[in-house]
């Protein structure tokens, strides 16, 4: 009962909201920005110009930037949530799914506020794959790919980067329950590693996600786990789904999992 907390954090929700504000003022900023375009060039290059010499490289960036490769992610993520005894405890990990969920929401209704925000104030931009000169664009290898499993290299609308975003924002939830060094480093492991098709490809600038991805995910932590919200969302969907789980319970090999069970 006790997984997420009934009260506001006010000092942590101002420390969450603070740092998003800050990223956003040092982006907007001229020499921020410069700064953000240097590094991202840089980052860039290191990334796309193997793809024209190194055919491992080629390959396995193509397949980590397919859309289903999407779901096998969001696979890997689910299971570390909800594995008992890892970062929650068993009794814990219906309650923290539930309370992920409803975060995960929050941040969908901030992403789509700063988007209009974004598009507003002529923030938006092209992706790099489509303003560099001499990108590798992988859909120019795979054109079979690009068509049946909307392979992802380049994006007219880049800023911010969602994906980023909700790798991030499951990063951070694990962190404010982890216990060990260990348990940090494999989720920001994963948490990195599995955003980096999209800057490979070319598909976001690199300030996509250290600026925009951080940013929502930032405001999604503060508004949804430092203030009541996570308690009240869980708790309701605990009532609500009650019924589903008890249903669960009764089919074979479903109802071992922590989830289900306890």
């Amino acid at each position: 009962s006790g997984l997420f907390q009934a009260k506001w954090n006010l000092g942590r929700w101002a420390v969450c909201n603070l740092l998003a504000i800050g990223l956003l003022c040092f982006w907007l900023w001229p020499t921020g920005q410069m700064l953000c375009v240097v590094f991202d060039e840089w980052l860039f290059h290191l990334l796309n110009d193997p793809l024209a010499t190194n055919t491992t490289w080629l390959h396995v960036w193509a397949v980590a930037s397919l859309r289903p490769f999407d779901a096998v992610v969001g696979v890997i993520l689910l299971t570390l949530l909800i594995r008992a005894d890892w970062v929650f405890k068993a009794v814990q990990v219906r309650q923290a799914v539930l309370g992920f969920v409803g975060i995960l929401l929050l941040l969908l209704f901030i992403r789509t506020l700063f988007s209009k925000l974004a598009a507003q104030m002529g923030w938006q931009h092209h992706s790099p794959s489509m303003v560099i000169s001499g990108a590798i664009q992988m859909s120019d290898y795979f054109p079979g790919l690009e068509k049946t499993w909307e392979l992802k290299d380049r994006s007219s609308q880049s800023f911010p980067g969602d994906h980023a975003s909700v790798l991030l924002i499951w990063g951070m939830f694990m962190t404010v329950f982890a216990k060990r060094i260990g348990q940090v480093l494999v989720i920001w492991g994963l948490a990195l590693l599995f955003m980096m098709p999209r800057l490979v490809a070319g598909a976001h600038w690199g300030q996509d996600d250290y600026i925009g991805g951080v940013l929502l995910a930032l405001l999604a932590l503060g508004w949804g786990y430092y203030t009541p919200f996570a308690a009240k969302v869980s708790q309701g969907l605990l009532r609500l789904t009650a019924p589903v789980f008890g249903i669960l319970k009764r089919v074979p090999m479903i109802n071992r999992l922590s989830v289900i069970r306890v």
